[in-house]
């Protein structure tokens, strides 16, 4: 299985292009939050309109995984939290979004949405732990924030760490974690796009300028992840 990872589109047209012609390449894509911008000057409503035909035309090349961001949140949900109304209603076919785990082949995807008060950050926990019961061989998250105890969470001058998915994957040790958010991570002084925590491997690919975005192309069967990142190209073994 191939899976190609992005996160932190911000309605960058051009790089839903890009994606679009690269998911014919994979069997998985996705995408880690922040799909939307909500600085951009099209409305955010005009904005998820595109983003679900885009959805629509990377479901026909591949299986779409898509978690939410910050910036995807357009009005409360039934608990009086911000949610992502627009992207859940998005999921289905071959469109898996926020609240969904789906199994393809020896691997579990979790796709977690961006948590916005108690509530919410609690049905993440019992996601999480639902998805737990009789897992395959290989477990996946896809988180928009990325955990505390990282490099992945520091931007070259403030930290931002998310103690809560620190805590969930040392309670339950996913093997991959998919982020984003923190856009400078990879480049800063020290800086980088993979870490580990315990035996879990999490990714934060970056955000950048230029005609492709940062991402990482995952190959579970040769083991490994191979992160472009507009100025550097970089391969691990998982």
């Amino acid at each position: 299985m191939r899976i190609l990872a992005v996160s932190d589109l911000h309605y960058r047209l051009p790089h839903y292009d890009w994606l679009v012609n690269a998911a014919d390449g994979v069997d998985v894509v996705a995408l880690v939050g922040d799909l939307a911008d909500v600085v951009s000057p099209v409305p955010l409503g005009v904005q998820t309109v595109v983003l679900e035909k885009y959805l629509g035309l990377l479901a026909d090349r591949a299986v779409v995984l898509a978690s939410s961001g910050n910036h995807d949140l357009d009005g409360p949900g039934e608990h009086g939290e911000q949610v992502a109304s627009w992207l859940r209603s998005a999921g289905g076919g071959n469109v898996h979004t926020d609240g969904m785990s789906v199994d393809i082949g020896d691997t579990r995807f979790t796709i977690c949405p961006w948590w916005d008060g108690p509530v919410s950050r609690d049905a993440v926990a019992a996601q999480i732990a639902a998805a737990a019961v009789d897992r395959p061989a290989r477990w996946v998250w896809l988180y928009h924030s990325p955990p505390a105890g990282t490099p992945l969470c520091k931007d070259g001058r403030r930290e931002f760490p998310d103690h809560e998915l620190a805590a969930w994957i040392e309670e339950h040790s996913p093997d991959l974690v998919l982020c984003g958010h923190i856009h400078q991570a990879p480049w800063i002084e020290g800086g980088t796009w993979h870490a580990e925590l315990g035996s879990t491997k999490v990714f934060n690919a970056g955000k950048q300028p230029g005609k492709v975005p940062p991402h990482i192309t995952f190959d579970l069967e040769a083991g490994t992840a191979e992160w472009f990142g507009v100025y550097d190209v970089e391969t691990i073994t998982l």
